[in-house]
């Protein structure tokens, strides 16, 4: 554990990856150099996958360093000390449940991936999770677990039990739609399975669960990334992080129990993100899986390396062009956002060659993207009768790409947290893998079987075989 004091008021955050660092934790550090100290972060793990980062961490009292480059390659270096706290990992969670019930704690924050949430398509905890399931049982045991409800339910509890504690934000920093209001039914859900109606009524009094909209490009620091900040600095950095200049924050303000300044610190406060949110995963989420997918297809490494491929970019231009678009503004309602800007932002910001994000990490999980960042568009165009061309590309690179993860030829590991290997190992086995993709209720909702999808996606089909071919070639 660190032994740099706390401050005033706490943030306990579930998730040290880079991703918090990069964003939270900076924005925090922002505010701390612009002469408000009165919070700092205290942060945990709750899975033992992280050892190594957590013991660098502790050994620098939270401190690192954060890398920022700009599309014009500008390269800046950052000390970040808004992490005074890292909670070591222990099957437990005694430290991280402590800590959440310490009165000072007044915001929980935590980001996990879109399958951390077990989440069906009615937005329903999946019963058949063997994890969640554990997690259940642990509760009702009166234990932490290790899924994001099992931990927070500890937490919770904790804090119910101290008089002195009272009523905490729960924050989410992640790229699920909606996610503070599906978090906190998931919460619930969780809660009243585990057989514990005290504490949800304690819930629903003394917890607020804002949505909020979070937007950095993080890949995965690159082992020459120390060397970088030794020579920059002069620091030997265990623990550094790399990340692209553009950052985005946008969360709803309903905090119960005080909150940072954020604004100070270019935080912007609304009363609902839904707009920032459909924008950001429909346009930036899901072109970024669109070209990790396309690009692995032909043979690249790296984001940047698709988006600069001719094809490909216009692929990802089109989606959001002629499908994405016309969704956001539909009804008389012009979306706050720029659209079209915005689109070329991110494109921009897909084609920065010195971030290297590779295909592998944006590629992952994509049996949560597609119900996530895709079947949306699919739904409401087809809702309103209209052209699906665009937007099929995507589900058509993806049954391309698992039919690649089926056989064992992609060129790296594929991890997908929401996929059953037994569902897609059958869909790539079927006699038309395509209507068995489209038929997945767990991909697309209400639109599984919808004729004109598997149409859609069968002709996007052929127009990646030629992509594949012509690149191949």
């Amino acid at each position: 554990m660190s032994v740099r004091p706390l401050s005033e008021f706490v943030i306990l955050h579930l998730g040290l990856g880079s991703f918090h660092r990069a964003h939270q934790a900076f924005y925090l550090q922002q505010l701390i150099e612009a002469g408000d100290a009165r919070w700092s972060l205290s942060g945990a793990n709750l899975r033992p996958d992280m050892a190594e980062l957590l013991s660098a961490l502790r050994a620098q009292d939270g401190c690192y360093t954060l890398e920022t480059v700009s599309p014009a390659g500008d390269y800046r270096y950052q000390r970040i000390g808004a992490i005074r706290e890292v909670l070591a990992w222990e099957p437990s969670l005694a430290q991280v449940v402590a800590r959440g019930a310490d009165p000072r704690t007044r915001i929980v924050s935590f980001t996990v991936t879109e399958a951390g949430y077990y989440l069906g398509p009615q937005d329903r905890l999946d019963a058949d999770d063997a994890e969640l399931a554990d997690d259940l049982a642990r509760a009702r045991r009166g234990e932490a677990g290790q899924t994001i409800y099992g931990a927070v339910c500890a937490i919770l509890r904790a804090r119910s039990a101290n008089a002195d504690a009272g009523p905490v934000t729960l924050l989410n920093c992640d790229n699920l739609r909606h996610n503070g209001e599906r978090f906190r039914r998931g919460l619930l859900e969780f809660i009243e399975q585990a057989g514990l109606p005290g504490l949800a009524a304690w819930v629903r009094e003394n917890t607020t669960c804002p949505n909020a909209m979070v937007d950095r490009i993080t890949p995965r620091p690159p082992p020459e990334l120390r060397q970088r900040v030794r020579e920059a600095t002069g620091r030997e950095d265990a623990a550094p992080v790399t990340a692209e200049r553009f950052t985005q924050w946008v969360i709803e303000d309903d905090f119960i129990h005080g909150r940072p300044d954020w604004a100070r610190v270019g935080v912007e406060l609304a009363d609902s993100v839904q707009p920032y949110e459909e924008a950001k995963i429909r346009i930036l989420n899901a072109s970024h899986s669109c070209i990790a997918w396309a690009g692995t297809l032909v043979g690249l490494q790296y984001i940047h390396e698709g988006t600069h491929t001719p094809e490909i970019r216009q692929m990802a231009f089109d989606y959001v062009t002629d499908d994405v678009i016309p969704c956001l503004n539909r009804g008389g309602r012009p979306s706050p956002v720029d659209l079209p800007a915005y689109r070329d932002v991110v494109l921009e910001r897909f084609g920065n060659p010195a971030i290297r994000d590779t295909n592998q990490r944006v590629a992952m999980d994509g049996f949560s993207k597609i119900p996530g960042f895709i079947a949306p568009t699919v739904r409401e165009r087809l809702a309103h009768g209209e052209s699906i061309a665009g937007v099929a590309m995507l589900p058509a690179l993806f049954l391309a790409f698992l039919r690649r993860w089926h056989q064992g030829t992609l060129p790296y590991a594929y991890q997908d947290q929401g996929m059953d290997e037994a569902t897609a190992h059958a869909i790539c086995d079927a006699a038309d893998p395509v209507a068995a993709l489209c038929a997945d209720a767990g991909l697309w909702g209400d639109a599984a079987g919808d004729a004109r999808l598997e149409q859609a996606v069968r002709e996007a089909g052929a127009r990646v075989r030629t992509l594949i071919g012509g690149k191949r070639a």
